[in-house]
């Protein structure tokens, strides 16, 4: 029979090795919850990545600009396509110095439609934006509102930011609209808006927009579905 001691070193003995084992099993498990964990985020890191077009590092409000993207009446193809027609009509402006430094445009895409706004002193220099985002692969349609006029001043850009925002932040506001199926460009103060929307949501947010204070203009390149 074993004495006391020994017997109570034992059990002592076999506990710590339970315990040990516990803790090794427990720590096996948590390595393992954590490298799923990191799957999932790279995951999920990727198709971020994706939605912004894979232009690089992820910006502030990058998974705000996701979870909006999933409320988008495009397909996730579709919203890809327009984020690099988008980069690469502006690329090819840049790249072409005898326009870029002659004209301001502000290319947005959207459903495969190229709005193109801005100023040009030429009708030469405005065909040229045309034909290059023309020639840009998942183009459907260029509609070219490029004024004829010196390109606008930083004031006036800084005013259309404004405005902008303050169109946003009514359609926001609006309990019959869904802000996200609205895209808002401004131009001295004249407001685009694009977007997949019935007639219903059109006609209401013309009346919406026309009501923000600084806007001159509601110009309508929208897209209606039923």
């Amino acid at each position: 029979m074993l004495d006391n001691h020994l017997l109570m070193r034992r059990i002592g003995t076999t506990g710590f090795r339970v315990r040990c084992g516990m803790i090794a099993l427990m720590r096996s498990e948590s390595r393992h919850v954590k490298i799923e964990s990191a799957k999932n985020a790279a995951g999920f890191l990727l198709c971020v990545l994706a939605l912004q077009g894979c232009t690089g590092a992820v910006p502030p409000g990058t998974i705000t600009t996701g979870a909006l993207a999933a409320q988008d009446r495009r397909t996730i193809g579709t919203y890809i396509d327009d984020e690099l027609v988008e980069i690469k009509v502006r690329a090819a402006i840049v790249d072409n110095e005898e326009l870029s430094s002659q004209i301001h445009v502000n290319v947005t895409s959207f459903n495969g439609l190229v709005l193109l706004t801005g100023e040009a002193p030429g009708e030469s220099l405005r065909a040229r934006v045309t034909e290059i985002a023309r020639g840009v692969s998942s183009v459907q349609a260029v509609q070219n509102e490029i004024m004829l006029a010196a390109p606008s001043s930083l004031l006036t850009r800084a005013s259309d930011t404004v405005i902008t925002s303050k169109v946003k932040i009514a359609l926001l506001e609006d309990e019959l609209l869904n802000p996200v199926h609205v895209k808002v460009v401004t131009e001295s103060g004249v407001v685009y808006l694009m977007g997949l929307v019935t007639q219903v949501e059109a006609d209401r947010a013309t009346e919406v927009v026309r009501r923000v204070g600084g806007v001159q203009r509601v110009v309508k390149v929208l897209e209606y579905i039923e």
